[in-house]
């Protein structure tokens, strides 16, 4: 398995060149980046070809792989709205993370396929609507060489392993798969077990720590510090066949800010090769 870091990982409007250049140097392997509103560091919606081809060289020249891209925008652009312009715009989004994953030979999309609530996205339509968004979406995911990977969030969706795994095969695409993230369902599930029910759908995987005493968002924490059972996690990834990056996704401190990248770069040596023996 491989060390990733998300962008995210590093204070807002953080430089490009320096988000790339601390991950190298904290010895990460692969770095994801986010599609973010124009004006943001990094790939944008407006980001032409050339800047994404420099952008892609910068990383390389860094040692740092680019495996997958996340999105900061789906969320007024819901792929479960009940409103069509509102589906589009979501689907042109999607379109355009699938577009830069393949110029830049990324594998995987994360998509956050839908967002339950009680203003006109109830459970059963926002499965349907958002289904019915992504399978447009496949031949786009198949044209450009990239996987769709579906992520557990905080949306009141999809929580359930079985309700996942039913909802990818459903769509019946070897494209589309589960994009796991371990922290999000601590405070529903155990995440080992997910892992080994969604085997071979899962594309990629998020990591991030929680306490479940806290039982909201505030209870994510640093890696090795909440209630995850890494060893178990470890095990159930290694039983998959999985040797893709395990990337963090988490907040950086508040004082010192970018000594987290550092920490997180030895939580995950932990996490990977069993801790200190």
């Amino acid at each position: 398995m491989l060390k990733g870091i998300n962008q995210w990982c590093f204070p807002d409007g953080t430089p490009i060149e320096k988000v790339l250049a601390h991950s190298g140097k904290a010895g990460y392997d692969a770095i994801e980046l986010n599609l973010q509103q124009p004006g943001n560091p990094g790939i944008t919606m407006e980001s032409t070809t050339q800047e994404l081809e420099a952008l892609g060289r910068l990383a390389r020249s860094h040692g740092l792989a680019l495996k997958s891209i996340s999105c900061g925008l789906m969320g007024g652009s819901s792929l479960s709205s009940p409103d069509a312009e509102t589906r589009e715009r979501g689907r042109q989004i999607v379109t355009r993370q699938l577009e830069v994953a393949g110029l830049l030979g990324m594998e995987t999309a994360l998509l956050v396929p839908a967002f339950v609530n009680d203003k006109g996205e109830p459970y059963d339509e926002a499965y349907k609507r958002s289904q019915d968004e992504i399978a447009k979406l496949i031949p786009v995911a198949e044209r450009n060489g990239v996987d769709i990977g579906v992520e557990n969030v905080w949306n009141k969706f999809l929580y359930s392993p079985l309700e996942m795994a039913r909802y990818i095969d459903e769509l019946g695409s070897p494209v589309v798969g589960a994009y796991f993230d371990v922290g999000n369902i601590i405070n529903f599930g155990y995440p080992e077990q997910s892992i080994r029910i969604l085997g071979s759908r899962i594309k990629k995987i998020h990591v991030k720590d929680f306490r479940r005493s806290v039982g909201t968002a505030y209870g994510v924490v640093t890696l090795l510090s909440g209630d995850v059972n890494w060893i178990a996690v470890r095990e159930a990834l290694e039983a998959i066949g999985y040797d893709g990056p395990l990337t963090a996704e988490l907040s950086a401190y508040p004082y010192a800010p970018y000594q987290l990248v550092y920490d997180t770069a030895r939580h995950l040596d932990v996490i990977i090769h069993g801790g200190v023996r």
